[in-house]
């Protein structure tokens, strides 16, 4: 999924990479362990992730951990890229989501929901 935001990628990229921007936005609570693995909460549950990737201002990669806070073969993963137009400026965050969801229509339901909320943050 594309959705265009009115904000510069210095201002997004804190919302996408920091436990304090994606608390805003994202869900319930992020927090960071002692290992530096993200600890994701939804509805009180606890969802592990690492940071697999980044490139600052640009693309975040969390790939999620099974029970045990371990990788698995088929992981679910997030990725976002933040891009921008040479020729209209605009700056576009690409969301890939690689999840167990299979509800289409609900998964992009949920994304509008989430891309309202951090849009009302950055003012964009």
């Amino acid at each position: 999924m594309e959705y265009p935001i009115n904000a510069s990628t210095k201002i997004l990229y804190p919302y996408l990479a920091s436990a304090s921007g994606l608390t805003q936005w994202f869900c319930q609570d992020v927090r960071i362990d002692e290992d530096h693995r993200f600890n994701f909460i939804w509805d009180n549950q606890p969802h592990y992730a690492e940071m697999s990737s980044h490139r600052t201002n640009r693309s975040v990669r969390y790939v999620f951990l099974d029970q045990n806070k371990r990788l698995t073969p088929d992981a679910s993963y997030l990725d976002f890229t933040l891009e921008e137009s040479q020729l209209t400026q605009e700056v576009y965050l690409r969301v890939l989501d690689y999840s167990e969801e299979t509800d289409e229509e609900e998964l992009q339901e949920m994304w509008d929901s989430l891309i309202v909320k951090l849009r009302e943050q950055v003012g964009g």
